[in-house]
């Protein structure tokens, strides 16, 4: 019993790990990136620790992120990563091995599926198995998703957007988008590259983004400023700059547009009587992404339909893995089982 007490529910993200544990809750919330030294591959420091490292380290150091677009990039240091994180929450037993379940992208191929497996049976795990991510959210945002009517679930992780329709405990109908999170971050570097001839980093584009980001445009007396230092590019010495939120929403707006497009996409592939469903119940929200400012707004106004965000949207995944654990039964058809 006490070994099936530390049963894990996983979202193995671009951005960052949340774990799980039945009967405590969420019990990690850290960074996906590990810091080692290039020439031994000694770790120095996994997940937050490593996080601060980035961009700051001396030439024999080097941060990784082994996640992209929610796949596996790099196995050897994904596994070495989740090893980590699992033994911090649950100890150094080899006796009792957690079982797993691991939210990834509705898009990825087989490869990349059996390689989230491998690593995650590599790292300590008894048994693994593999749930769709926007199952995983729709079942942690509380939706009831064995019932015979739609539910429509938008989950904005850091690397890929998943959008599906799910009835009857399946997915009816999906779209795997490699544009999320991340890219907004990306594209908000570029712009003010672009702009100010200013080159800033990835933490001072997700502060921009997280403090006066905004998915739809900004009347001038709602918007937020926010002062960012970069390096200026014609000169090669620190200069500061104050930006505006429309300004970020001008940067994102094309990947915002992909986004939208690719819901709308989903709608129009969903069957009448499933979209009757979430024409009346709504569109749920889950995801980093789904904390940008007037996300649900833009949304709403682009299919017309009532939209929410989830209570604890970053955690939908892992909370969704997790309660799978206590229905493994029922939704086992559902889910990949890896090999012992």
């Amino acid at each position: 019993m006490w070994g099936r007490d530390r049963n894990l529910g996983i979202d193995l993200g671009t951005v960052s790990v949340i774990i799980y544990m039945k009967g405590k809750g969420i019990v990690l919330k850290e960074p996906s990136v590990i810091s080692i030294l290039r020439d031994s591959g000694k770790i120095l420091a996994v997940g937050e620790e490593a996080k601060n490292m980035i961009g700051k380290t001396p030439g024999n150091i080097i941060a990784i992120q082994p996640m992209k677009n929610g796949v596996i990039a790099n196995y050897e240091i994904t596994e070495r990563m989740l090893n980590y994180f699992i033994k911090k929450v649950c100890g150094n037993s080899k006796i009792f091995r957690p079982q797993v379940v691991i939210g990834v992208p509705s898009g990825g191929t087989e490869v990349e599926k059996r390689a989230v497996l491998e690593a995650a049976i590599q790292a300590g795990a008894s048994r693994a198995y593999l749930v769709e991510e926007p199952m995983a959210a729709a079942i942690g945002a509380g939706l009831d998703v064995s019932e015979p009517y739609g539910n429509m679930i938008v989950d904005i992780g850091g690397g890929t957007s998943d959008i599906a329709v799910i009835s009857l405990g399946g997915i009816v109908v999906s779209e795997s988008l490699r544009v999320a999170s991340n890219n907004f971050d990306e594209d908000i570097i570029k712009y003010i590259k672009n702009k100010y001839n200013l080159l800033i980093g990835e933490k001072t584009a997700e502060t921009l983004k997280i403090e006066i980001g905004s998915a739809i445009e900004i009347e001038l007396k709602e918007e937020l400023s926010a002062d960012i230092r970069g390096r200026d590019l014609i000169s090669g010495l620190p200069k500061s700059i104050s930006v505006r939120s429309n300004e970020v929403w001008e940067a994102i707006n094309s990947s915002l547009q992909t986004i939208t497009e690719g819901v709308k996409a989903v709608l129009e592939k969903t069957p009448p009587e499933l979209a009757a469903d979430i024409a009346d119940k709504g569109i749920v929200i889950t995801g980093g992404g789904a904390l940008l400012r007037n996300f649900d707004r833009l949304l709403s106004e682009v299919t017309r339909i009532p939209v929410y965000v989830a209570e604890d949207p970053i955690s939908c995944v892992a909370l969704g893995a997790g309660k799978i654990l206590d229905n493994i039964h029922i939704l086992k058809s559902g889910l990949v089982s890896s090999y012992k």
